[in-house]
């Protein structure tokens, strides 16, 4: 059983295979939070846990119980206004303006398995996985009020996901201000919070503050997760390594205005707040009306931060990614955008698609401007029919071409925008948002469509469905080049207005839903500006991402490194690009390039028709290796080595290791050459320390305790007496390690 209850039904206690997640009803009927951490045997009671001390100058639930005060208890989902000074969980404004509320615990429900959510990308399990679902059933009695508090355990992956429904059984109008998803409650304070923040071309920086007291929080007000913070985060004792040491991980299923909050009290305890950013948001619920929150995923490892990146990996990849795709090699794709931008006709696409066939490359992927006349970027967004200047025999055409060459056909599309000058925006001005009176503000020369709206999402799934049909697409990339703002709707009343930052999200994820039911074999890559969407929400239908527009090698080993603490390789959008670097104008080797792009879903995005005999031999390899090893690369154990974040920021190393530790492929990166260095070896992780292994076909073997223990020596000495060829910086060293 994932899930004990006590005797008397007052105690639950939610246990995975290595953790357990505890809380109790307490006094006045509320629920209190007990414990989370390593697994701990299950009981009837848990006094020891739900002791209490009473403090002088603070508020008690009666004068009868003045060791009962609300804002030194740790609480499962805590309202404002009875006693709890901290930020809370929900809050309700009821008609006459009252926001207070009081949930008291009526029942529960236990089920096997887990059901998706409507209308929201969420997990999902089956009874035969172990997996349980808990529903605790609150009511607040004088607004009528009856929230959900849903509990999804899975045990052998070590996650417990939570969300909250509210349901309005009453007569009255009721108003959400807050209705976060998930809220956890720790008796201390001794942790980092670790979170992944940066902005467009270099997303996902690791950050590490110390806990302090008061509020820290990272959050968005961008209708995206966005490039500047990413909604996982991470709380980790302070001697917490990738190997060992206590770690907690909070990620949100959504892809809109998020908040992870972190809070300490006066007596040092901590709240951690997921959901859905309270700012900027507001929800009517009306009688017989419900509201649903995202789904937050937490996870526990007592094995340090490495041990908890695998088994969150593990659940995206068994329990949230399109079951399709979850574990369905990608393929290896080349991308007209760098190499073309806007100046293409069909004859110079099927030049690059035909050398992409000869090197290998599996998926030929045609970027913007393929549609309306789109010569640049200030036009024909919202028009998805095909520019005969370019294509004068049409997309189907060039698909045609391009599948008899043996190549999948993957196409561009920005759903969600509008040009001013466009048939639609003609046809439908009324469909872009905007602030009625006020001059709409443009990003990237655009603006954006009111999701909000059905018939935009029909309009816009009809014009998709046609494209696809047409032309036999395999894949899609959607993109989105800029957040929202001039946030209004005229499909919405005055008093609704708030509601529309999560109503537009709603309305990206039912085109998504639609398109994949009635296109099942397509295969979806989400992309916004690289990755100012790369999130769960997404991930759900969307089973990779573009993981930064920055494809410089240097830079994406910072990008890929601090990705991979919350999410799978098989998500990591990874591509090679020309040099000098679009976004920094570096130079680096092509096998550099390549032995970065590997760690994900290896890509090109530059003209290959143009490159150097050399070069292409160069893809040609590249190729060829990455389908070898795809595999691992994609679905292996990851395993973070030397962090870009720590020392001298010199030096990144990682590794790959498959199921059954018979081959391992790792990577060290040195940013700066140093002249005469001290001798160094690389420390693997993850072989079986009884096999023999063989590095890079070596003829000396070695066992895998030697190879993690004693490490194995690189050679770091250029060779004084051959001339280099470009510059000696930037380098990249692949291990290769096989069972001898």
């Amino acid at each position: 059983m994932s899930v004990n209850i006590s005797e008397d039904g007052k105690f639950f206690h939610l246990r995975t295979k290595h953790s357990s997640y505890i809380f109790n009803v307490m006094e006045n009927g509320e629920l209190g939070q007990l414990y989370f951490g390593k697994r701990i045997h299950s009981q009837n009671s848990y006094g020891n846990l739900a002791k209490k001390e009473r403090r002088e100058a603070m508020v008690s639930w009666t004068t009868t119980a003045d060791d009962f005060q609300p804002d030194n208890l740790k609480q499962e989902y805590a309202s404002f206004g009875k006693g709890d000074f901290r930020d809370p969980a929900y809050q309700v404004t009821a008609e006459n303006g009252s926001r207070i509320s009081e949930l008291h615990y009526e029942s529960y429900q236990l089920e096997k398995g887990k059901n998706r959510l409507s209308d929201l990308p969420s997990a999902f399990g089956k009874a035969s996985d172990d997996v349980e679902t808990l529903e605790i059933f609150l009511r607040d009695s004088l607004l009528d009020l009856k929230v959900i508090l849903k509990y999804s355990v899975f045990p052998n992956e070590d996650v417990i996901t939570k969300s909250v429904e509210f349901i309005n059984l009453g007569q009255q109008h009721l108003n959400l201000n807050r209705a976060l998803s998930s809220q956890l409650d720790l008796p201390d304070d001794q942790y980092d919070l670790i979170s992944f923040s940066g902005s467009w071309a270099r997303e996902r920086h690791e950050v590490v503050d110390r806990l302090k007291s008061g509020v820290q929080s990272i959050s968005s007000l961008r209708t995206a997760s966005s490039h500047q913070h990413n909604p996982f985060v991470m709380l980790a004792r302070p001697d917490a390594t990738e190997d060992q040491g206590d770690v907690f991980g909070f990620n949100l299923i959504y892809s809109g205005n998020f908040l992870d909050q972190v809070e300490v009290s006066s007596y040092s305890s901590t709240r951690v707040l997921q959901g859905i950013n309270p700012e900027e948001f507001a929800w009517e619920v009306k009688p017989d009306d419900h509201f649903q929150t995202p789904e937050a995923v937490l996870s526990f490892s007592g094995q340090g931060k490495n041990q908890l990146s695998q088994q969150m990996g593990d659940f995206y990849e068994k329990h949230l990614v399109n079951p399709r795709f979850a574990n369905q090699q990608r393929p290896v794709l080349v991308n007209n955008w760098e190499a073309t931008y806007f100046d293409f006709d069909e004859n110079k696409l099927i030049a690059i698609a035909k050398k992409a066939a000869e090197l290998g490359i599996e998926l030929f992927v045609l970027d913007d401007g393929w549609f309306g006349h789109r010569d640049d970027d200030t036009s024909s967004l919202g028009d998805w029919f095909v520019d005969q200047n370019k294509l004068p025999q049409g997309l189907a055409h060039l698909s045609n071409q391009v599948h008899q060459l043996g190549l999948k056909f993957g196409l561009w599309f920005e759903p969600e925008m509008i040009s001013i000058d466009s048939k639609l925006y003609e046809q439908h001005p009324e469909w872009m948002i905007a602030t009625p009176g006020r001059t709409p503000t443009p990003g990237r020369n655009q603006f954006v469509l009111d999701f909000t709206r059905d018939e935009v999402i029909d309009y816009i799934f009809d014009m998709m469905s046609a494209r696809i049909e047409e032309s036999k697409l395999d894949y899609i990339k959607w993109d989105m080049n800029r957040y929202i703002t001039d946030m209004f709707s005229s499909n919405l009343s005055r008093s609704n207005q708030l509601e529309m930052s999560h109503r537009y999200i709603l309305g990206v994820y039912k085109l998504y839903q639609r398109l994949i039911d009635r296109f099942p074999e397509v295969l979806f890559e989400s992309c916004a500006s690289g990755g100012g969407r790369f999130d769960l929400g997404l991930m759900y239908y969307a089973p990779q991402a573009w993981t930064s527009d920055d494809t410089d090698a240097v830079e994406r080993i910072l990008i890929q490194y601090g990705t991979s603490y919350g999410y799978p390789l098989s998500m990591i959008g990874a591509h090679v690009s020309d040099v000098p670097n679009y976004q920094t104008g570096r130079v680096t080797s092509f096998a550099s390039r390549g032995q970065v792009a590997y760690f994900g879903d290896l890509g090109y995005e530059l003209d290959i028709t143009k490159l150097s005999e050399k070069d292409q031999s160069e893809i040609q390899k590249q190729v060829a290796f990455y389908k070898k090893y795809r595999q691992i690369f994609q679905f292996g154990n990851f395993y973070r080595l030397q962090s870009p974040f720590a020392g001298d920021h010199n030096v990144a190393s990682w590794m790959v290791v498959n199921q059954d530790k018979t081959t391992a492929i790792a990577a060290r990166y040195q940013i700066l050459n140093r002249p005469n260095p001290s001798y160094l070896r690389i420390y693997f992780k993850g072989l079986d320390a009884a096999k023999a292994y063989r590095v890079n076909n070596s003829e000396e073997i070695f066992y895998g305790d030697e190879l993690m223990n004693a490490g194995f020596f690189v050679d770091q000495i250029l060779n004084i007496n051959q001339p280099i060829q470009g510059s000696a910086d930037f380098s990249s060293q692949l291990f290769v390690i096989t069972e001898a």
